[in-house]
């Protein structure tokens, strides 16, 4: 059977985004990779310093100097991911909003980072997920949009593999793109990578499986949902994300 222009582009689209889905989640079949330890240890740079206020924040609380001077200056919306530790999987997402008065806290869920932990180098397969300061501007999922100010891709080619396990066949039912080498402003499917294969790609807020991830943040369902809502692109929201160490240099 001869495809049609249309049908040749859906299946080009289709197989990207398996390659693409294959960077971002834990599914089993996924393999384990080496994990070289890349950046443990090393700093951002700039002394530890942290915000001490609980409400009407003037700063983000445990957040230091290098990473808070990467917020960009027009951000109302952070969304911190706190890991517990550089080789631990285990995470704290907490969303930020900016008032007259200062930054407040407004919502705290646990969470999953990548399965061996951070890292200032990310790389394919290392399954540790990069530290930094990321935008926010796409989102998408295997279900329907749940009301998102995001631009938002409602496609079944979200659904995860057939060969990753059960428990990770609903990671992708929501899915926000942090823009960690990808095109800003496309699809969370674009499997486009502007720094190359090698420097790894597909880091996304997802649902979480209850385990670590190859690199995304893993957050239940109903934090996936509030986010979508909560995250509006005229507020510039941002992901602040990494171990405490690294987040306080």
């Amino acid at each position: 059977m001869r495809l049609t222009g249309s049908a040749m582009r859906t299946a080009a689209l289709a197989a990207a985004g398996l390659v693409l889905l294959a960077g971002c989640g834990g599914g089993a079949g996924d393999g384990d990779g080496k994990d070289d330890g890349a950046g443990k240890g090393e700093r951002p740079g700039g002394p530890a310093r942290g915000a001490s206020a609980t409400t009407h924040l003037k700063q983000i609380p445990e957040v230091g100097t290098a990473l808070r001077s990467h917020i960009p200056a027009d951000s109302r919306q952070i969304v911190a991911v706190y890991g517990k530790g550089f080789d631990s999987p285990e995470s704290t997402v907490v969303l930020y909003e900016k008032g007259p008065k200062g930054w407040d806290r407004t919502a705290s869920w646990a969470a999953h980072n990548g399965r061996h932990g951070w890292t200032l180098h990310h790389h394919e397969g290392d399954k540790r997920s990069p530290v930094g300061v990321f935008t926010l501007t796409d989102a998408g999922g295997v279900l329907a949009d749940p009301g998102a100010r995001l631009p938002y891709t409602h496609s079944a080619e979200f659904t995860p593999p057939s060969y990753w396990g059960k428990g990770t066949r609903h990671d992708f039912d929501y899915v926000v793109a942090i823009n960690y080498n990808r095109v800003q402003g496309a699809s969370p499917l674009d499997p486009t990578r502007p720094q190359g294969q090698a420097k790894g790609g597909g880091i996304w807020l997802h649902l979480d499986h209850g385990s670590g991830t190859s690199g995304c943040v893993s957050l239940p369902k109903a934090a996936m949902a509030t986010l979508l809502r909560a995250l509006d692109p005229q507020r510039h929201p941002v992901v602040v994300m990494g171990d405490r160490a690294h987040l306080l240099a």
